[in-house]
């Protein structure tokens, strides 16, 4: 969940290379923020609690000397982000002589233990953190006389749970030894300079080159070169950067107030990228679903959502069951019914969510087949799936999904499609107009925000003061109005209600009185005669009634105080990419209008690393 950056230099000052490189890995994290360098034979040390520019303002993290770093901004786990604590919880954390600072991103599951073990022989700890065990862990293994490298080798080994760490010491201070379980991990190699971090963005204007660390391994970093090793068995690891096709450019604002209407804006272009997916990954895995026993779709959060609605789309078009299930619940949920025949399609943006990895393992263990739609190539969800498919969607720095959620509706629509052809389910007229159709996703969704954005903002305005609002959607429409309430929550602070609208009878419209705001998602499909006798019964008992309708709809539209067209004409297994745009854009202008930061929503992180 947090963000570390690692650098090592020939001769170069790395204090404002590494502030720059938090700032591009604020979106893990923010509750605080440190920094460490190695000068003259000692640590220099500057961390406290709050976000980066307001610790730089106080501190100054530019200016600590040394050609050799680390930091971090935390995202916090264990220990207070608060007074009296926040600023010794903030990270890097230091042994008790100040010889070994550590950075690290995961949780130690065995902390207490540790913890307990090291005080009995004389270690004194300053947090209340499950990090520091680490510094004192490769302290007490220097006593024994083991070299840098060896300690933290030795160190890690003994650490359960996940971590991505990176390590500086004044006894070889040269050098930066970082180590990955679970948590992501990525290097940067530099003509002058070699970087460890927790995303490829942070570095990114330096280099391009890039190697991957895979689960298990340690690295070893100076200015001049990097060597991988393998953790249980100390075996050097021979691996070749790779060049990365994103630019710095990908990663900044682009002149937008804010990340998330960037990315927002981005969507009609990520959308044409996933249109040229590798043809072979998609069949390959619609093979895996079609001769699958049952299928499970697997994620969190706005990952989640998606999966709802490719449940839907596998149903109509594939007459293929897949039920949709939250990660954190599938152990408990559907757990013992997991067997060989059973097949996973576990959706995850960053590929390293805890609780959909923890389902996957589960899974696993119980011999099902592990499909994975990610973000990120390298995560770990790549490397664990049989056959894995990134979305294309480039780097999302905002902590409120946008364009990654449409990228993962349309690579599933496209797989419920592969899978309809293979079993034969949908006539050839209709699989080639659906293909036409998704092809016109990305034109539709651009007109939609051309045509709706300036009308949302005004809409914001009027309606930033309430207090509570419903989303009501029928059929796969319902996964849209969830994805529209939780826009609204996440990033606006809105308390907010979603329901299948036929479900609002059955309590939810006791709390309507007059003026009270309901969203209706109305697409022209089967659901379009039920959803307005659904509006009407809300406008009886006072609503106000925001609908998204299709461009024409002149019929919802007259029952509507405020509506929303979208453009084009789409079929419903197709509608919730562009009927949800106009949720994306009312839940950023309602954040902006009441003051709220839509790119750092308060205890929220981009990558949700622990369960």
């Amino acid at each position: 969940m947090c963000g570390i950056f690692g650098c090592v230099s020939k001769g170069k000052h790395v204090a404002p290379l590494i502030h720059a490189a938090l700032k591009r890995l604020e979106y893990r994290g923010y509750d605080s923020v440190g920094e460490a360098t190695i000068h003259e034979g000692r640590l220099h040390i500057k961390k406290d609690r709050g976000k980066i520019d307001e610790v730089h303002e106080q501190h100054n993290l530019d200016n600590l000397p040394g050609s050799v770093g680390i930091g971090h901004t935390r995202w916090a786990t264990h220990g207070s982000p608060y007074p009296p604590l926040g600023t010794v919880n903030a990270h890097p954390h230091t042994d008790c002589q100040e010889e070994v600072a550590v950075v690290h991103n995961g949780i130690i599951e065995n902390f207490s233990e540790l913890k307990t073990e090291l005080e009995n022989v004389g270690h004194v700890f300053k947090s209340k953190t499950d990090t520091e065990v680490i510094p004192h862990l490769i302290e007490e293994n220097l006593k024994r006389g083991l070299s840098f490298i060896d300690a933290v080798h030795e160190a890690v080994k003994k650490l359960e749970g996940s971590y991505a760490i990176a390590v500086v010491s004044t006894l070889e201070p040269q050098k930066i030894v970082c180590a990955r379980k679970e948590s992501p991990l990525v290097l940067g190699i530099g003509e002058d300079a070699v970087y460890c971090a927790s995303d490829i963005p942070a570095f990114l204007p330096l280099t391009n080159k890039t190697v991957v660390l895979e689960n298990g391994e340690l690295a070893i970093l100076q200015a001049d070169k990097c060597e991988i090793w393998r953790i249980s068995d100390w075996k050097q690891v021979p691996r070749e950067p790779e060049a990365v096709t994103w630019t710095a450019e990908m990663a900044a604002k682009q002149g937008y107030s804010h990340f998330m209407l960037k990315e927002m804006h981005e969507q009609p272009l990520r959308l044409g990228d996933t249109l040229r997916l590798q043809e072979h990954y998609l069949d390959l895995m619609a093979t895996f679903l079609d001769r699958a026993g049952e299928v499970f779709l697997v994620a969190c959060g706005t990952s989640y959502h998606a999966c709802l609605a490719a449940s839907y789309m596998f149903s109509e078009l594939a007459f293929l069951a897949a039920h949709p299930v939250i990660a954190s619940e599938f152990i408990e949920q559907e757990g013992m019914a997991v067997n060989i025949n059973s097949t996973m399609l576990a959706v995850s943006q960053s590929g390293e969510t805890a609780d959909t990895l923890a389902a996957v393992d589960y899974a696993r263990n119980r011999a099902a087949t592990i499909l994975g739609l990610t973000n990120v190539v390298g995560s770990t969800l790549t490397r664990i799936s049989r056959v894995y498919i990134v979305q294309q969607s480039g780097p999302e720095i905002g902590v409120a999904a946008t364009k990654t959620f449409t990228s993962q509706l349309s690579v599933l629509s496209q797989l419920a499609l592969r899978v309809a052809k293979l079993r034969g389910k949908v006539g050839h007229q209709q699989i080639e107009e659906l293909e036409k159709k998704i092809k016109q996703i990305p034109y539709v969704v651009e007109k939609t925000i051309e045509k709706n954005e300036e009308k949302i903002k005004q809409v914001a305005k009027k309606y930033k003061d309430k207090s509570v609002f419903f989303f009501l959607g029928r059929g796969i429409s319902s996964a849209t109005a969830l994805e529209g309430r939780l826009k609204l929550m996440e990033i606006a602070y809105v308390p907010s209600i979603a329901y299948p609208a036929g479900e609002s009878k059955h309590g939810p419209i006791s709390l309507i009185d007059l003026g009270f705001p309901v969203v209706f998602i109305c697409p022209k499909d089967g659901t379009h005669k039920t959803i307005i006798g659904n509006i009407m019964e809300m406008k009886a008992r006072g609503a106000s009634i925001i609908s998204v309708i299709e461009e024409g709809d002149e019929e919802i539209k007259g029952l509507s105080d405020e509506y929303f067209e979208v453009a084009g004409n789409m079929p419903e297994v197709l509608s919730s990419i562009p009927f949800v745009v106009p949720l994306q854009l009312f839940a950023y202008y309602m954040a902006v209008e009441r003051g709220c930061n839509p790119d750092m929503p308060r205890n929220l992180a981009k990558s949700v690393t622990v369960k």
